[in-house]
């Protein structure tokens, strides 16, 4: 009898133990308490002139926020972006698939806050901004997981449907369209173009038979020496017979 209830108390003890474990594991589970924030008060789909604020919260007492790097969701280009406000000495430069933000450190711990202008958002559910968050320490912080439950989510902008009768409207206006004189590309990616010849394999271009200028003087020139070989050996001759 002693030793069911021995049996009895060691299972009570096992199940409390695995009780509190699972509890454990519920409490800490889940994103990490930073992350990077995205707000609108015109997050509706195809909604235009649209104002787009983040937070990038700090996750170091010791080191400030420099630099945030933002990869821009699909439907929205960089030339469409401007910039809004952010900490005092940042500056906006436009990528070929973003943008970055950044300037002198931000104060260790506090969060950098800034926002940009988006022409018109596209006609989508959420849009997701995969953000790259650097310290003046040298850390990253890569918000970069679409998974909302991951240990380093994107920022993720929820629209609402788009209102009745919008519409998308047309491309950023190119520089030539708007008299500037050189045309610009709706993003900023650099425009590829055929390598020219050099000199010198422009003067060693085929011609239409497949050989080469330089081949073609190197003949002409053998046949002149030929040539001149042959005139050599008849006069040469003629002066022995004389």
């Amino acid at each position: 009898m002693f030793r069911a209830a021995s049996t009895h108390r060691t299972a009570r003890r096992l199940t409390l133990v695995t009780a509190a474990t699972a509890t454990a594991v519920l409490l800490t589970a889940g994103p990490a308490s930073a992350h990077v924030e995205v707000e609108s008060d015109k997050a509706q789909a195809l909604a235009e002139n649209v104002e787009i604020a983040f937070d990038a919260e700090s996750e170091s007492s010791t080191a400030g926020v420099t630099k945030i790097r933002v990869v821009l969701p699909a439907g929205i280009a960089p030339a469409d972006v401007a910039y809004g406000e952010g900490p005092k000495g940042w500056k906006f430069t436009a990528a070929a698939d973003g943008y970055t933000v950044e300037g002198p450190a931000v104060k260790a711990g506090v969060n950098a806050e800034y926002s940009v202008v988006v022409k018109q958002l596209p006609d989508a559910k959420e849009l997701a901004f995969k953000t790259l968050q650097t310290y003046s320490d040298g850390r990253t912080d890569r918000w970069i997981e679409l998974d909302e439950s991951g240990e380093n989510p994107a920022p993720v902008l929820k629209l609402k449907a788009a209102a009745p009768g919008a519409k998308p409207v047309s491309p950023s206006p190119t520089e030539t369209e708007t008299g500037t004189g050189t045309a610009a590309s709706p993003s900023p990616t650099p425009k590829q173009t055929e390598p020219s010849a050099s000199p010198v394999a422009e003067a060693e271009a085929k011609d239409d038979d497949g050989l080469s200028t330089g081949a073609w003087v190197g003949i002409g020139l053998a046949v002149v020496v030929v040539a001149g070989g042959a005139v050599y050996l008849v006069r040469r001759r003629g002066a022995a017979s004389a």
